[in-house]
């Protein structure tokens, strides 16, 4: 594991080493999670899946679905339940 020690500017920013923004394809604009816990920060770079991933997991989805013997009807009920849920 690396470790880099970063300062914290008075706006509560930090900069992130150029080898881990190279190491890890961390571009401008990117977008990171943060986690904390007692004294640990984790940060995680959010990455939107590509067309294929998304389509393999909707495929997936799908396939789960039909051995649960889910219909469309049933996953309609769903949204609607929810909708209703959102109004109150």
């Amino acid at each position: 594991m690396e470790v880099d020690i970063v300062a914290v500017s008075s706006r509560g920013q930090i900069v992130l080493p150029m080898e881990m923004r190279k190491k890890l394809s961390i571009a401008d604009g990117d977008r990171l999670a943060v986690f904390a816990t007692d004294e640990v920060i984790v940060l995680k770079p959010l990455r939107l899946p590509t067309a294929k991933e998304f389509s393999g997991w909707l495929d997936e989805a799908q396939e789960w679905a039909k051995e649960a013997g889910y219909e469309m009807d049933d996953v309609n009920d769903v949204i609607r339940s929810v909708r209703r849920r959102k109004k109150k």
